[in-house]
């Protein structure tokens, strides 16, 4: 099973039959639901951690395209004082609520920035505070959880995930006390396969009525419910030591959009900016010289093992020695082609020629030419030192600079999208 729903009954405010205010439906047949990401500029774990790329991707646009995917709400908003977050959001779909100054100090919490959207908002009924900072939620997730307040009548519904830690109670420095366990028995300890664990919060999701926002001033209360997430899909990030697991994580268990994960026949990557750092030097002869990172190299060698074929392109407005793109050629075992000031024009042959549709074209470049290509191919990156035109037509910004293992990093990702789609069609099969 995916995940598992348990309920937690407390006062469900009906009498005599009668559904209680915050749980009646407009003239409409349908109370307004809405995603609410609370992305304050000011993060001190990690400046503008809600924006920073993670996997490619804004972390905050995980979560955005996940609540967007769902079908689920009639408004999804991001809640933030800073500009560039805005804009962000903005590109991933989402409706912007520029909080208040009150709101947005580091003392303030999250109830209190919840309150004041509500307030503003007035035609919202429901809300669901959506984490930034878990980047491993799926549709599935959001849709089973509201199904329970939509459907069973529950006021509030929280995510948790299930934990198998053995707790012992804290004891200060000095003060002559001995720790004594919480939750276990050390003359008789349990197996893990013996023993349920405990559900803790994971900070997913929060479901929450509007009445109990505003009137009670609780995200959890009345007929409350949880919904148990798998830990595999349990990603938190507060610090930047998270950073690097986090990513692994979501590469593998992320959501990554409706559509199946591309499987990549064929790539085209720029040599300069990409392959190569963008530098041409010149020897006392006079002859052209450029430098290969070897890990770029064997990031080629690893997708032509896949039956990947990775084409170079070269530029007809500042064109190598023939020299130089015979010894690229044989050194990278790669075709290599040179293409004009609008890249696209040129390698629309190439991709017919083959029978391919650009949905199985990987694309990467580093400026402006590429755009079109970065937003056409199936799978597009660009290295991480290319400039905010490339990086936001791309579906993919490297952690390394051109010439400096960026193709590797592209390679990795291209094949582990190949794994995922694998996986994906044995899981329809079934």
């Amino acid at each position: 099973m995916a995940a598992r729903k348990r309920f937690l009954t407390g006062d469900t405010g009906e009498h005599d039959g009668q559904l209680p205010a915050c749980k009646q439906v407009r003239a409409g047949g349908k109370r307004h639901v809405a995603a609410l990401v609370l992305a304050r500029g000011g993060s001190k774990g990690i400046p503008l951690k809600n924006i920073k790329m993670l996997a490619g991707v804004p972390l905050i646009g995980w979560v955005l395209r996940a609540a967007v995917d769902s079908d689920m709400f009639d408004s999804v908003w991001v809640s933030t004082d800073h500009d560039q977050i805005e804009k962000v959001a903005k590109s991933w779909g989402a409706k912007v609520h520029r909080r208040s100054p009150e709101v947005s100090r580091d003392s303030s919490t999250s109830l209190e920035t919840i309150q004041e959207f509500v307030r503003l908002n007035p035609e919202v009924d429901v809300v669901c505070n959506i984490q930034a900072t878990a980047p491993c939620l799926h549709p599935f997730h959001v849709k089973k959880a509201l199904e329970m307040i939509t459907l069973h009548g529950f006021d509030s519904v929280f995510s948790v995930v299930r934990r198998h830690q053995f707790r012992w109670q804290e004891v200060k420095e000095g003060c002559g006390e001995h720790t004594k366990p919480l939750n276990l028995d050390p003359g008789s300890r349990p197996r893990r396969q013996d023993w349920d664990g405990e559900l803790c919060e994971n900070g997913s999701f929060y479901f929450t009525t509007r009445d109990l926002i505003l009137n009670k001033g609780l995200l959890q209360g009345g007929k409350v419910a949880y919904f148990e997430m798998l830990p595999e899909y349990s990603v938190d990030i507060d610090v930047d030591i998270d950073w690097p697991v986090a990513e692994q994580r979501v590469l593998r268990y992320g959501y990554f959009g409706r559509t199946t994960p591309e499987v990549v026949r064929l790539m085209f990557c720029k040599v300069s900016g990409c392959l190569t750092d963008g530098m041409i030097s010149l020897s006392k002869a006079g002859e052209e010289m450029v430098s290969m990172n070897t890990r770029d190299n064997t990031g080629i060698r690893m997708l032509q093992r896949e039956e990947v074929e990775v084409v170079l392109l070269t530029s007809k407005e500042e064109p190598m020695a023939t020299s130089l793109v015979d010894k690229l050629a044989k050194r990278t075992g790669c075709e290599v082609v040179q293409v004009g000031e609008e890249p696209l024009n040129d390698l629309k042959s190439l991709v017919e020629q083959r029978s391919l549709a650009w949905k199985d074209v990987a694309y990467m470049g580093n400026d402006k030419p590429d755009v079109r290509c970065l937003n056409l191919a199936g799978l597009s990156a660009v290295p991480g030192d290319a400039p905010v035109g490339a990086v936001n037509a791309a579906k993919y910004t490297c952690h390394c600079n051109g010439g400096k293992g960026a193709i590797r990093e592209f390679a990795e990702y291209i094949l582990l999208q190949k794994e995922k789609a694998k996986s994906q069609m044995k899981q329809d099969r079934i």
